[in-house]
């Protein structure tokens, strides 16, 4: 893929979503690296359900260290590996309060010093909290990278490394959340909806399917049926 075209996708993608962020809800940059933290291997949606009890009762780093691993435990039960979750959040917290002073560190080398925490989330934390241009690159975006052309590698660091080098500076502050959005909700894995993509006729994806279903039919993961906006990069 050419650099025009590159340029070109991320045009679509900033008029239809000129500011993206991340669908995790969080008030501050701690709430969002339990977050983060949280959905490794979990939905969105599951991890805010929780969380939206957990932050009632433990919002900072040292309410949660009061809180407890097993009670801490108890508030997460319901998102896969919590037990191990809830160890390495503890332990995360201890770190903040007696190195950090309770705050979330803002370079990468201390946030991968925190249990639980490795590239992705750090690349997550410093883009999100931080306003840093990195690229967190996820199974959405390892899939649209390698899917479009935009940017195809091998593993999680080819693409990450190549988006770096290949999208324009001025969409490196928010072509994290474009891309993962567009895999979640237009560019599925299995059934990409390439009919209803802003972005179909840039793409180099060979096998396109740009055939609607039939009226009345719901598309894969249950969206909306046709026609309604599921999300402002779904036309």
């Amino acid at each position: 893929m050419n650099a025009t075209k590159r340029r070109a996708i991320f045009e679509r993608l900033r008029a239809a979503n000129p500011n993206p962020t991340t669908e995790l809800e969080y008030r501050t940059p701690f709430e969002l690296l339990v977050a983060v933290i949280l959905s490794a291997q979990a939905t969105d949606k599951s991890v805010n359900l929780a969380t939206r009890r957990l932050f009632r009762v433990a919002s900072t780093p040292q309410e949660m260290l009061a809180l407890g691993q097993e009670r801490l435990a108890e508030y997460i039960r319901t998102i896969g590996l919590y037990r191990t979750k809830a160890k390495n959040l503890i332990a995360t917290c201890r770190i903040l309060v007696e190195e950090h002073a309770g705050q979330v560190p803002s370079t990468r080398e201390a946030l991968e010093k925190l249990p639980g925490v490795g590239r992705k989330t750090a690349n997550v934390i410093l883009n999100t909290a931080f306003g840093e241009p990195t690229i967190a690159v996820d199974t959405h975006i390892f899939r649209v990278a390698n899917r479009t052309g935009l940017a195809p590698g091998k593993n999680v660091r080819q693409v990450e490394a190549r988006l770096a080098r290949v999208v324009p500076v001025e969409f490196r502050r928010h072509a994290h959340h474009w891309l993962i959005l567009h895999g979640r909700y237009v560019c599925k894995a299995r059934k990409p909806e390439c009919w209803r993509c802003i972005i179909a006729e840039l793409c180099e994806y060979r096998e396109k399917n740009l055939m609607a279903p039939a009226a009345g039919m719901k598309n894969e993961g249950g969206d909306a049926k046709l026609g309604r906006r599921a999300h402002p990069l779904v036309p």
